[in-house]
């Protein structure tokens, strides 16, 4: 099965895409999509549109798995995620894809076994699992490749749009 892992951001979104077969993983490809502070909204949620639907449209994941919005104190920010994060959910949509949301919670606790491990044991699992040479680079990038390992461990949550 091939994965996307989406870490939805709205100046940085991580994307991750893994072919996960019997128990093994296989990095396809790796990157985030940025967009500019200075670009109006618009034209930033249509970037990462655009640019996420064309890696879905070379790649053609199966199944997508993306981290479900943390919200801490900034609701202007977390809007804005939120924002970027239905981006993503319909660019996966159009594509046809099962989609499964997963909090940052379940998607550490599916790499590391502990639901409250810090970013560089996440970090260290992503490139350990996929045999890679070092952690993928931004920090966007590997949460968006753990959020694909994790759905190939918990294959649970799906919805078929």
């Amino acid at each position: 099965m091939r994965i996307i892992g989406i870490d939805p951001g709205y100046a940085i979104m991580g994307v991750g895409i893994v072919d996960y077969k019997g128990s093994r993983f296989t990095p396809v490809f790796y990157d985030s999509i940025t967009t500019d502070s200075h670009t109006p909204n618009e034209e930033r949620l249509m970037r990462l549109y655009d640019s996420l639907a064309e890696i879905i449209a070379e790649y053609r994941p199966e199944a997508a798995s993306i981290e479900e919005l943390f919200y801490n104190t900034n609701a202007t920010t977390a809007m804005m995620v939120g924002e970027a994060r239905g981006m993503a959910l319909l660019a996966c949509a159009k594509a046809g894809m099962i989609i499964s949301e997963y909090t940052p919670l379940q998607i550490k606790s599916a790499l590391t076994g502990y639901g409250r491990a810090d970013k560089k044991q996440v970090q260290t699992m992503v490139k350990m699992i996929l045999g890679l040479s070092e952690v993928p680079k931004p920090d966007d990038t590997a949460d968006a490749l753990a959020a694909a390992i994790c759905h190939a461990h918990h294959a649970g949550g799906r919805v078929k749009i």
